[in-house]
């Protein structure tokens, strides 16, 4: 039954997301047990196809109402075709709300998804497949009730 409306809701959103043309890819990456550990890095391949173009990548957050903090450390890594890393950073992903502890992004029941802009109007140096490799950055490890984590890239409008 799980499984079954895993597969509705992924196809559903497969069939939403082909009426997106700024989106160049998105996935996610389910979090075994939502436990997010350290040693568990997504790595996340896409095609730049055109590099005359801008480009913002955005984060997703699937979590859970259980998730402990009001915030979320993730570590980025992007590295270009031919391996060379071009930016690493820490960012922050605020959940919740630090003072009233309402959830932030879409969801119900217990369940939200958080989409955040995290690299606004970069431009991709060459052609071909990128990496991006997020890690967490909190202190607990496995960091309990993270579901999924990923990426979304989009030309950007500007």
């Amino acid at each position: 039954m799980h499984k079954t409306i895993a597969y509705l809701a992924a196809a559903l959103l497969l069939m939403l997301s082909a009426c997106d043309p700024a989106r160049v890819y998105e996935q996610n990456t389910e979090i075994p047990d939502s436990n997010w550990t350290v040693d568990n890095a997504p790595v996340f391949q896409f095609e730049i196809k055109d590099t005359t173009k801008q480009y913002n990548v955005y984060f997703n957050v699937r979590y859970s109402l259980a998730y402990d903090y009001y915030n979320l450390y993730v570590r980025h890594q992007l590295t270009a075709p031919d391996s060379a890393e071009l930016s690493s950073a820490l960012h922050e992903l605020h959940l919740m709300d630090s003072k009233t502890g309402k959830p932030a992004g879409k969801g119900s029941s217990d369940t939200y998804d958080l989409q955040m802009l995290a690299l606004k109007g970069i431009a991709f140096p060459q052609t071909g497949t990128y990496s991006l490799k997020l890690t967490q950055y909190m202190r607990r490890d496995p960091l309990p009730n993270v579901k999924a984590i990923g990426i979304r890239v989009e030309e950007s409008a500007d």
